[in-house]
């Protein structure tokens, strides 16, 4: 597999596991607004190039024809053998942002919000009303053609419901249908990058792979323990997502053994 990395701290973490299993890789920027790479890779098989980096490296793999490239999922919500283990999706309030300001009444109510695509236009977080029709507004006031690529939308399908105490969050990542390696990143509201997990979180995250097979040849998925139990918080793309404390060698020697039809 050919390695292509985009410049972040992330990336210097892979690099290092890269380096371990002696497997060349190749640093680029993107051009911002363009979205070409400097240097531009020299691709010998362009059916064994893997990106990592920013989630927008996808169209530049898909424009030149790269796969496996990155990873493109689909939105998590819309797959029903996740619907029970869900903590926020089926049940949510789907708004396109442009619909925020009529549909949300600022009431002081606070909602945990995040964009249905993964497409990393705004993170999961909580925010008021108010802040949220805020934000709305101040997209709704540019022009389509003055949001930068990757940024929110007026047609933005964005996911809203009712904030929830976590006691502790875990990403584990799946290739070809396995958990090959896992992270602790935050307990309460303490961020903590811990490479453990609880034996049952573990066993239930092997459980969300195995209800949902093929769902994609590699994918991230958080998951937390509530008082009502462990919950699928989301799925997420591998290529952009933070490693915390992953077991980054055992990640890398999976990803580089993958093919992809």
């Amino acid at each position: 597999m050919q390695w292509v990395l985009q410049d972040f701290e992330d990336t210097r973490k892979m690099a290092n596991a890269l380096d371990r299993l002696e497997i060349p890789y190749t640093w680029h920027k993107v051009v911002p607004f363009v979205g070409e790479l400097t240097p531009a890779p020299i691709v010998s098989d362009p059916d064994a190039v893997v990106m990592f980096g920013s989630y927008t490296l996808w169209r530049y793999a898909q424009a030149n024809g790269l796969k496996p490239g990155v990873f493109k999922i689909r939105p998590f919500v819309h797959e029903a053998p996740w619907h029970p283990f869900l903590l926020n999706g089926a049940d949510a309030l789907f708004l396109a942002l442009r619909d925020v300001p009529e549909r949300l009444i600022d009431d002081g109510t606070y909602w945990f919000l995040r964009p249905v695509e993964d497409s990393k236009e705004e993170p999961g977080n909580v925010k008021s009303t108010g802040e949220i029709i805020d934000l709305a507004n101040k997209v709704l006031a540019l022009e389509e053609h003055e949001i930068p690529k990757g940024s929110l939308r007026h047609d933005t399908e964005l996911m809203f419901t009712k904030p929830v105490r976590i006691f502790k969050e875990w990403r584990l990542w799946a290739i070809r249908d396995e958990i090959v390696t896992y992270s602790l990143y935050k307990v309460g509201a303490r961020v903590v990058y811990r490479h453990e997990i609880d034996e049952d979180a573990l066993e239930f995250a092997k459980r969300l792979v195995e209800a949902n097979p093929s769902y994609a040849p590699a994918y991230v998925i958080d998951i937390c323990r509530t008082e009502d139990g462990l919950k699928m918080l989301e799925a997420n793309c591998i290529n952009a997502a933070g490693f915390y404390e992953a077991d980054l060698v055992k990640l890398a020697s999976s990803i580089d053994e993958l093919t992809v039809s």
